[in-house]
């Protein structure tokens, strides 16, 4: 037991476990694996493309499996066992952005047969012990993925600190602490301990939740049914049931298939959100590198209206889980806050381009004014006069232009001189 009642998960193996795990690589090209995501199977029931897309919005979808002749995700069935981990299989998205046009997010499809918790704290790097990492050895995915992508350094652009975790668990007759004291009972609070413990990917040892601040960090727990509930943080989902798993033909079953299937498309579709807001956010950063101000704030505008357009998406379907799941992926990452910023900053530089496009014009009308005037006046005066003289007209000019050339000097002129500088320094 725990300071805060919670016993720990170190030891124990749940009656199910599978584990989704999700990492950005470099795709060096398109793979010959067949087309769409992983084809899972439960009875009758097989979890393709047609399948899925019937719980999404038509643009949702898109994102998540592309469309007819443009592919964007691809699976491969595989049975690779060691350790008590079986790798069943690996999935492939094409992520593209405007600067990282082979971003790809890569999926593995693993279950476990022992304790599941040491795996996660593993993946987050709470286990310095490189004989425990389970990606390595036979499900190293610089191996699984040899020339058709990269698995990107930890300091490459888009990559997040550590692989993402989405951990499905369900306990034994044994396993109380998780168990809803029945059908209609309450929910021991022991239960949301074990909940943060998959979802963080730690013990209490390595991430002591304050108590007084476990309740905030709880309250997100989305409650899919009496049998079982998720918890989305910002490096790992968690999904915990809450009576016990009977075995073969057990509902577990069907929420298994779900946490591999559409629940993690709806946290797949909020990471590529993600990436796209980073990416705008250091486009946004960038916007005053460069002289052409115009151009770059022209093309910052279209990309945010491509994003919105084609990812920016906070309803998915009509089933609420997945809406819900999404949401709190997009809240754990601040994505509504930061998108917002970000269209205000974006509608600040068009004012602020606007203002120097009206001024450069201003400028313009000025000089043209300036010059004009001199040279209208001294025209003017000699076909009034009827005078047709060669000498008398050079000297018009002349004098038209020291009288420009004074006029500029004043304030009013370098005024005029000061707008154009600035709108053609910054266009």
């Amino acid at each position: 037991m725990t300071a805060y009642g919670a016993p720990l998960l170190e030891n124990v193996t749940g009656a199910r476990q599978e584990l989704t795990v999700v990492l950005p690589v470099r795709l060096l090209r398109l793979p010959n694996w067949p087309e769409g995501p992983f084809p899972f199977e439960l009875g009758s029931r097989r979890t393709d493309t047609q399948t899925r897309a019937t719980y999404f919005a038509p643009a949702s979808a898109r994102a998540l499996y592309g469309a007819p002749g443009r592919p964007r995700r691809w699976h491969l069935p595989l049975d690779i066992k060691r350790d008590g981990l079986h790798l069943l299989g690996m999935e492939l998205l094409h992520a593209a952005t405007a600067r990282n046009p082979e971003h790809a997010l890569a999926v593995l499809h693993l279950s476990v047969d022992r304790p599941l918790l040491p795996v996660l704290r593993t993946l987050a790097g709470r286990r310095p012990d490189p004989a425990d990492d389970p990606l390595s050895g036979p499900f190293d995915p610089a191996g699984l993925l040899a020339g058709i992508a990269d698995v990107r350094g930890p300091d490459a652009p888009f990559a997040i600190a550590r692989p993402y975790s989405i951990a499905f668990m369900t306990p034994t007759q044994q396993h109380t602490p998780a168990l809803r004291a029945g059908p209609e009972g309450a929910l021991c609070a022991t239960a949301d301990r074990w909940l943060w413990q998959l979802a963080s990917r730690s013990t209490p040892e390595d991430f002591p939740l304050p108590p007084e601040t476990a309740g905030e960090q709880l309250k997100d727990a989305v409650r899919i049914s009496a049998d079982w509930s998720a918890l989305v943080l910002r490096q790992g989902a968690a999904f915990l049931g809450h009576r016990p798993d009977s075995g073969a033909g057990d509902f577990f079953e069907f929420g298994a298939l779900h946490s591999r299937t559409v629940y993690l498309d709806a946290l797949l579709l909020g990471s590529l959100q993600r990436d796209h807001i980073d990416e705008l956010t250091d486009e946004l950063s960038e916007v005053f590198n460069s002289s052409r101000l115009a151009r770059r704030v022209a093309m910052l505008e279209r990309n945010i209206a491509v994003f919105r357009s084609t990812y920016w998406r906070q309803h998915l379907t009509a089933h609420g889980a997945a809406n819900d799941l999404l949401l709190a992926f997009q809240n754990q990452h601040r994505l509504p806050t930061r998108f917002n910023e970000i269209l205000a900053e974006a509608a600040d530089y068009s004012r602020l381009v606007q203002t120097q496009e009206s001024q450069q014009i201003s400028g313009a009308l000025g000089v043209l004014t300036i010059l004009g005037l001199p040279l209208g006046t001294a025209l003017s005066i000699l076909q009034v006069l009827g005078d047709n003289s060669l000498a008398h007209l050079l000297t018009a000019l002349g004098l038209s232009i020291a009288a420009t050339a004074a006029a500029l000097t004043t304030r009013y002129g370098r005024l005029v001189l000061s707008s154009l500088r600035g709108g053609n320094d910054k266009t």
